[in-house]
């Protein structure tokens, strides 16, 4: 065999070996980010589900003939603070996350019904510790949006290069799954819960 074929031989499979090593990085940065897009939805939730324990114990004591609904809005809670955990020891996992969707979709539902039935507490309204807890629930559920928003471009991106050529063929291989976005599905569920203290 000539030097000359042996060589160019070598540079052509260093050249593949350096383009699989660059698709299979950025796949795996891609994937980094929408995890770390998820870390921040999670911080998030967490300090929604920290305030809203809070939240009914200060409206129990205006609104003792309500206790059905301050029972489903903790017990929507709890449910999704389960969920939560499922879909951050895998965010691209769609069961964990459609889970989460849904256990955060009868929350929403659960602290808009007991914001609806406050406003016929009129000591409630004007309770400090109340006022206080809802300005920094409402602060929460922007931050919430803003990261579902940063989680859902990240998780794009991801999925796009997973699926583009010659990138699927690696990510076949390498069995990167595709990520699954945080959809809301009901037009209610995409409004945060209306605060009007």
């Amino acid at each position: 065999m000539d030097i000359g074929v042996g060589v160019g031989l070598l540079i052509a499979v260093a050249v593949v070996l350096f383009f699989v090593v660059g698709i299979y990085n950025k796949l795996i940065t891609l994937r980094n980010r929408y995890q770390n897009a998820w870390s921040q939805i999670d911080v998030q939730l967490k300090r929604r589900y920290d305030l809203i324990p809070n939240l009914v114990e200060t409206a129990k004591g205006y609104m003792a003939h309500e206790r059905e609904t301050l029972e489903a809005v903790i017990n929507a809670r709890n449910g999704a603070a389960g969920a939560v955990g499922a879909a951050a020891a895998n965010p691209g996992n769609a069961e964990a996350m459609q889970g989460l969707i849904g256990a955060e979709s009868v929350l929403t539902a659960s602290l808009g019904k007991l914001f609806a039935l406050s406003e016929a507490y009129p000591d409630l309204k004007a309770d400090q510790n109340m006022a206080r807890l809802m300005e920094e629930l409402t602060s929460t559920e922007n931050r919430i949006a803003f990261a579902r928003q940063a989680f859902n471009d990240g998780a794009t991106a991801y999925n796009i290069a997973t699926e583009v050529f010659p990138n699927n063929l690696l990510a076949g291989m390498f069995r990167f799954v595709r990520a699954t976005l945080w959809e809301v599905e009901s037009p209610a569920e995409k409004e945060a819960p209306k605060v009007s203290f």
